[in-house]
Formats: structure tokens, sequence, C-alpha cells
């Protein structure tokens, strides 16, 4: 709607993942080294860790698709919370590519197995990732997640979670020592937040932040965001449509102020801030 009223090719805080977009940061980019260094060199499963919103699906996904092809089949599973029988079937679904509706969790287990054999022999790795892996935290649950991890070096497991899983580890030592890599990635700083505005603008045709936001309201989002790049996202996309809708040459600290009181960001500063 107001992409060509801000000289856009596509908007630039939109949640879906497109590789332009990802943003390079330096905390960033230390975890995706650390991932790449487990993948190429097994030690073991690798966890990825931040609080909600922080990038770390974006990271996976980013991970993955610069994998070369000796690396495969890529199983990503978004939403672990279901029954042991239920996640080992559709981790075969996925890794096989065959239908693995009623089946017992022996024959899932089996046809994992087999697969990855198959697949090592032909010198290639698997990748399965779990994102949203805090929501294993039961027990049955988390034997499930050791029973995968038991398929290693076949293939590497990624567990994408928030540090709520953290606690469920340390209850089950036999579990967190299989993590060989653990990264933990933060929320951005006030000029990383900044940086990471502009990137987007700018991947999506803008000439420059500046030609679109006023400094004052690159700072006022980091603040109300609290370097949380989804918040910033949000903030962003509503913002550039208040900003279109009243016809402004920049959007201004204003603007995101109104957005984040009716999105309920930050309400405690966006006072004084307006």
């Amino acid at each position: 709607m107001y992409t060509a009223f801000w000289k856009l090719n596509a908007r630039p805080f939109d949640l879906g993942y497109e590789a332009r977009f990802y943003y390079p940061g330096e905390c960033h980019q230390v975890s995706l080294l650390k991932l790449r260094y487990a993948l190429d060199h097994p030690c073991g499963a690798a966890l990825l860790a931040g609080v909600a919103g922080v990038g770390k699906s974006l990271l996976a996904q980013t991970l993955l698709q610069n994998l070369p092809d000796s690396f495969g089949p890529l199983v990503y599973v978004n939403f672990p919370q279901m029954s042991p029988a239920e996640l080992l079937a559709l981790v075969a679904e996925e890794l096989t590519g065959r239908s693995m509706d009623g089946t017992t969790v022996d024959r899932s287990v089996s046809a994992i197995q087999r697969t990855l054999n198959l697949n090592a022999e032909d010198g290639r790795r698997a990748v399965l990732v779990l994102d949203e892996a805090h929501l294993l935290r039961d027990t049955e649950a988390l034997e499930t997640l050791r029973l995968l991890m038991n398929f290693e070096p076949a293939w590497t497991t990624l567990l994408v979670a928030q540090p709520s899983l953290l606690p469920a580890l340390e209850r089950m030592p036999e579990l967190e020592e299989r993590i060989g890599v653990q990264c933990l990635l933060r929320p951005l700083t006030a000029e990383e937040s900044i940086s990471y505005v502009s990137h987007r603008l700018v991947a999506a045709g803008a000439s420059g932040v500046d030609a679109i936001f006023e400094p004052a309201a690159l700072e006022i989002m980091h603040q109300l965001s609290g370097g949380i790049p989804r918040r910033l996202n949000r903030l962003g996309d509503l913002a550039l449509l208040i900003g279109y809708a009243e016809e402004q040459r920049r959007v201004t600290a204003a603007h995101v102020a109104a957005v984040a009181e009716e999105l309920l960001i930050g309400t405690a500063p966006l006072r004084h801030a307006a």
C-alpha cells in the first residue's frame, strides 16, 4: 500500500523470510559462524537461544540457505509440541518424503535410521532443526529429543529456543552434555537498531534511512523496542503506513510513538517521548 509513496520496491519490515533482509549484526554473525562450525565439524547438537522476536528463526533459515549440497536433507520442524509418536513420524516423513500416517514409533525410528545410513553412504549429512524447542519441557518430550540426538553424527540437531529451555536441559545432564555449541542471541544495541532499520530500508529500495526516518524516530524505535527486531519491524511497518496516510515527507518520532501506543509497546517511556 505505502511502498510507491516511499519509493520502495517491497515492504521493508515484512515478517516473512527473505535473505536480502537478513541483518548481519555482530552477535548474529558470531552465532552464524559458531553454528556453521557445528555443522562442518560434528561435535554434538547445537543450541541457538534468545528471547522471543530477537531473530532466531531468521538466522536459522539463513544458515540453511547457505549450506552446500553436501548437507541434506534439511528437516525444519516449526512446532515440536506434539506426542513423541507424532514428532517422530513428522521427522521421518520430512526426511524420507513418504507419508508416515498411523505409523508406530518403531517404524518411524527405523525409517529415520535407514534413510540417514543411505544418506551417509552418499557422502551427505542431514540437518534437523527444531524451532520453538523450549516447548519440549516435559520428561517425555526431552526423552524424544535425546532419541533424535542418538542419530548423530549422521545428522546434526539444531535447537532454536527461548532461554526457558536451559533449566530443562540442566535437569537432564545426559542431554545437556550432547550440546556441543551454544549461542545466545541478544537484543540489538541502539547503534545496531538504527543500522538494522537502515539495512532493511535499503534492501527494499530506499536510498538511505535518512530519506524516510527522522533521527529522533530511529532513537525512539530502539527505546520502545528494546532492540528486539520483531518489535522494530512492527513499529517501522505501521509508522510507514501512518506517514503515508498523512502524506508526510519523513516518519517522525510522533508517528512511532502513536504506533507504539496502539501496539502497547513500551508505553511507560512512550508518554515522556510524546
